[in-house]
């Protein structure tokens, strides 16, 4: 049986300049830099949560060969490989602040929805990423 996710992965098209976004201008924290030969398993991960990590993975070699990992990086710059979405106690805040740390690429600036608030940015590679605060719903009482 599945008991809990450890790691996702992310394709970006340079690792030290994921890992400057990541940490720098999104927050979080970098988890694993471990080299393996010419391989770098590099990890991201929330403040605090060191109990999943998100891979920073190029496409290519030992992954892909060089022909997909072309195509897959047309991919990414295109906002085609998925995205990440995350969570916040204050999505208004976080907005701010991600402005004040030079992050230009708002795809949607924080929008009061049905289920909370939720804003969308790019990593500078193209891929998504949503930011959502939930909303607090009131529970009923039980007796």
């Amino acid at each position: 049986m599945i008991s809990k996710l450890n790691v996702t992965s992310i394709l970006v098209l340079n690792k030290e300049e994921a890992l400057d976004f990541y940490v720098n201008k999104l927050g979080l924290e970098k988890g694993q830099d471990v080299k393996q030969g010419s391989y770098r398993w590099l990890t991201v991960r929330v403040p605090g949560d060191p109990g999943t990590e998100i891979q920073l993975e190029e496409p290519g070699p030992p992954v892909q060969d060089e022909a997909t990992a072309a195509q897959l990086r047309e991919l990414i710059t295109k906002g085609a490989m998925g995205g990440l979405v995350f969570e916040s106690d204050d999505v208004h805040g976080l907005y701010e602040t991600l402005k004040a740390r030079g992050v230009t690429d708002f795809t949607q600036e924080p929008t009061e929805r049905f289920y909370g608030t939720d804003m969308g940015i790019r990593d500078p590679f193209g891929n998504a990423i949503r930011i959502l605060q939930r909303k607090k719903v009131a529970h009923k009482a039980r007796a």
